[in-house]
């Protein structure tokens, strides 16, 4: 797949977090870019987890001026996850043990492949991803009850490095997000619904405040993960969510 046009690429030795890169960098870009670093000193996840990024595993974050509103911007994280659903699978060649996690998480096998984490830098938006291309994070790096990390290598035995995945992902991003552009959140959300991992289970919406436990249903057009609880139906913005 060819570099999509109009986006910018800039691969880096080292940084703390691909995510703290494109804040520095976003007030001086003309354009969308990926930034993808080898190696990260303080990589994170949702919430401000510490993020493990073993050698050879994949950091990137790519960096766009959006004029919209904050809960638009948030729906990123779907047009994320599809791309990168369609990325893995290109490389492996089989997309059947892939599935999508809301809000966030790509699977493999069951397993959690990858994050994404969404941050918004004043008029920009950095859409940071993670994949444990080569290795995964020990259970003890994870919290309890948390699906278990696996690796791309270790489940299918393909072996791809950070700038071919970076190609294949920025090529399916910007299709994605031609679509969304395009089309509107609609064609995402049906999208993503046909490769969610859960609908018809039950599952624990978990904040730091309270939880919620009932039958995943749906993502409303809003983008919120829909509940059927004993109370009656119910739709969660943010959380984290177990099976």
């Amino acid at each position: 797949m060819s570099w999509p046009e109009g986006y910018g690429r800039l691969v880096l030795a080292q940084v703390d977090s691909t995510n703290a890169e494109a804040a520095r960098r976003a007030p001086g870009l003309a354009g969308p870019e990926w930034i993808l670093a080898r190696a990260q000193s303080a990589a994170r996840g949702r919430r401000g987890r510490a993020w493990a990024m073993p050698e050879g595993n994949f950091a990137a974050t790519l960096v766009m001026r959006l004029d919209e509103p904050p809960e638009h911007r948030a729906l990123r994280s779907f047009v994320a996850a599809l791309a990168l659903f369609d990325a893995v699978g290109a490389l492996v060649g089989d997309d059947a043990g892939l599935a999508l996690k809301w809000p966030n998480d790509v699977l493999l096998n069951g397993g959690k492949l990858a994050g994404i984490l969404l941050e918004s830098l004043g008029p920009h938006l950095a859409i940071g991803v993670g994949v444990n291309l080569i290795a995964a994070p020990g259970a003890g790096q994870v919290e309890p009850g948390a699906l278990r990390p696996v690796s791309l290598l270790g489940e299918t035995g393909v072996r791809v490095g950070p700038e071919a995945m970076l190609e294949a992902l920025a090529g399916a991003y910007a299709a994605r997000e031609a679509a969304f552009v395009t089309y509107g959140f609609g064609a995402i959300r049906t999208a993503w619904l046909a490769r969610a991992m859960g609908i018809g289970a039950v599952a624990t919406a978990r904040t730091a405040r309270d939880e919620t436990t009932g039958t995943f249903e749906t993502v409303d057009e809003a983008g919120h993960l829909v509940l059927k609880t004993a109370k009656g139906r119910v739709a969660i913005a943010a959380a984290d969510v177990f099976f």
